[in-house]
């Protein structure tokens, strides 16, 4: 009992490292569903899951030796929220935050643009776990996507949050957007290899 509680330990630790910084996207989606209708708080949770679990999946086939993920050409993952922020930023409406992701696939390409860097953790998490192990952090880690979804879910609908999103909401979802990609491709080390290619 004591070996599942730690491994359930290390899966709650590993998870909360690598996914912090979903709460911010996760409430800013709730944010603009309790203001558009779009995406949906469904949509939201499924492409969250849908997000999460494509990550996990790829950590695991690259730990099981199955693949090469190019390091750091997963950086330019970053340019999807970007180009949604910057989408949403030319659209014309002044009425709340607009719409950024409408989808449950648009929500999981987020997930995994925002994420892609946490296959860099997971490979040689997975690659050290036994199966029963395995099993034991996959069972955490949904149960985590679910607290992560409401907690977002209740930041979303607080009231100075609400009041926030509503005064700027229009600028402030968009640039949240474009600043998660700007982060992605600098964090990554994409553009020193591109720059490169460049010249």
């Amino acid at each position: 009992m004591t070996e599942l509680l730690g491994s359930a330990g290390a899966a709650a630790l590993v998870f909360a490292a690598t996914n912090l910084d979903d709460i911010v996207v996760l409430t800013v989606l709730f944010v603009a569903a309790r203001s558009t209708g779009r995406p949906r708080p469904w949509q939201i949770v499924a492409g969250q899951y849908l997000g999460i679990g494509a990550l996990v999946a790829a950590g695991v086939v690259v730990a099981a030796g199955l693949l090469v993920v190019p390091d750091p050409w997963t950086g330019l993952l970053g340019l999807l929220p970007i180009a949604l922020g910057v989408r949403a930023l030319l659209s014309p409406t002044d009425d709340g935050p607009p719409a950024v992701v409408a989808s449950t696939l648009g929500v999981a390409g987020v997930t995994v643009a925002n994420g892609a860097d946490n296959i860099a953790v997971y490979v040689p998490v997975f690659r050290s776990l036994d199966p029963a192990t395995g099993l034991v952090f996959l069972l955490v880690f949904a149960a985590l996507v679910g607290l992560w979804c409401g907690t977002a879910a209740r930041l979303g609908g607080h009231p100075r949050v609400v009041r926030l999103v509503d005064r700027a909401g229009h600028r402030l979802v968009p640039l949240i957007f474009v600043g998660i990609g700007l982060v992605i491709l600098v964090g990554s080390g994409v553009l020193t290899p591109l720059a490169g290619l460049l010249d």
